[in-house]
């Protein structure tokens, strides 16, 4: 077997979670790189000083910068038990934010979503000025628990870790209102194409005994712990997220008008929010099936992963081709005993949803940044992989992610089960 290929430490997601703090402040720089490469294309392309309509599913780029910057703040430099982890929480006291208001801004616990856009929000020039502020801080704190001894603490690093992983989150939802916005976005906002798949086919996997879930190693979120087993009958699974070129059928022969193949739910959303076919692809008369990417109509690559669906739709075309989605734990242990390589089981390009509900583990305790996982334990699906869109360091084969079963705007698809 050839050596696997090295990875930059700024996106080995072993930086994340368990990285020296010279990489989490290299991690830090790349993360907040394209975090301000994401405003200054928004500031470019949109009139009117970055504003932006109102929408359920985006935030408006100022307030998006706005808040990363005073959650990084927050949980850093304002936080008195920074290095204390296990100790702190949303009600420890904090220090005076170095932005007036910030905290009546910023803070998405307590600021409503449809409120950002009425704020009196910093211009876009005072919002990289509190962006600088907040960082140089967070990096003298870094380098200052190295010099400390710290360099290998994981109680230590655990905000600056948590701060990295929000970022990177939230240049991936800006990736998300650009797609939104029809706005250009480059290769170097790291918003390249998908890729076409390389694998079809299923793989068998035998079932048995799976521990689930993350140990108490370095970094986890903490929705991720619990490790517990899980006995899974045997199982094909596909070897790749659903392409277009298997999707499409489903389209072509009236699935989408058809109210056997949808859940209750599902034809509730059909008939409320769905043309009748995928979000961003549209058929033209003489080019054939095309999908919209960043404000272009391209013609559409068959072998590209099949994404912008619901959970809606991805039920419906397993109930038309007589399969199921995966559980979460199915999808997990296809991920983490047969994807040693990518040849054998080929995930990241887009997000997948399974059938499990977002719940938590046994034993679950929420940590300090209480928001993350523990209110939206409310029957949501988990979704698991990553996307083209996705920074690397966050592509772990053990995150969850969590959406409304009716979001469309995500770059996500699915893989499919044998029934």
């Amino acid at each position: 077997m050839s050596p696997a290929p090295l990875i930059a430490a700024i996106d080995d997601p072993l930086t994340l979670r368990h990285g020296s703090a010279q990489a989490l402040a290299d991690a830090l720089a790349d993360a907040r790189a394209r975090s301000l490469g994401l405003f200054d294309a928004f500031e470019a392309l949109l009139p009117r000083g970055l504003e932006v309509p109102y929408h359920d599913d985006i935030n408006p780029p100022r307030w998006e910068l706005g808040h990363v910057t005073w959650f990084e703040e927050s949980w850093i430099a304002r936080n008195p038990l920074r290095g204390r982890w296990r100790a702190a929480g949303p009600d420890t006291a904090r220090g005076t934010s170095c932005l007036p208001k910030a905290d009546a801004l910023f803070d998405s616990s307590h600021v409503a979503h449809a409120r950002r856009w009425h704020l009196e929000l910093p211009n876009a020039q005072h919002t990289r000025h509190y962006a600088r502020q907040v960082r140089e801080r967070t990096l003298a704190l870094l380098h200052a628990a190295g010099r400390d001894g710290n360099d290998d603490d994981d109680d230590a690093h655990y905000f600056f870790r948590l701060v990295l992983a929000h970022e990177d989150m939230h240049a991936e939802a800006a990736t998300y209102t650009m797609q939104h916005l029809a706005l250009p976005v480059t290769q170097a906002l790291r918003a390249c194409a998908p890729a076409a798949q390389r694998l079809v086919g299923e793989l068998e996997v035998p079932g048995g005994a799976f521990t689930l879930g993350s140990a108490q190693a370095g970094f986890a979120f903490d929705n991720e712990l619990g490790a517990h087993d899980a006995e899974l009958a045997p199982f094909e699974i596909d070897r790749a997220p659903v392409p277009w070129g298997r999707f499409l059928p489903f389209v072509e022969a009236g699935g989408y008008d058809d109210k056997r193949w949808w859940s209750d739910a599902g034809w509730t959303w059909r008939r409320k929010h769905s043309p009748g076919w995928p979000r961003y692809l549209r058929r033209d008369t003489d080019a054939g099936w095309q999908r919209a990417s960043f404000g272009e109509w391209l013609a559409l690559d068959l072998a590209l992963p099949a994404m912008h669906l619901t959970q809606h739709e991805a039920m419906a075309w397993c109930a038309f081709s007589g399969r199921r989605l995966p559980s979460e734990a199915e999808w997990e242990c296809a991920a983490t005993t047969l994807s040693n390589t990518d040849e054998c089981f080929e995930w990241g390009q887009v997000w997948e949803w399974t059938a499990s509900a977002f719940a938590p583990y046994p034993g679950f305790a929420p940590h300090p940044y209480r928001d993350y996982s523990a209110p939206w334990f409310d029957g949501r699906p988990v979704l698991r992989g990553a996307s083209f869109a996705t920074a690397p360091r966050l592509k772990h084969a053990r995150f969850r992610n969590y959406f409304p079963a009716e979001r469309n705007d995500i770059f996500a698809g699915f893989r499919s089960c044998a029934v």
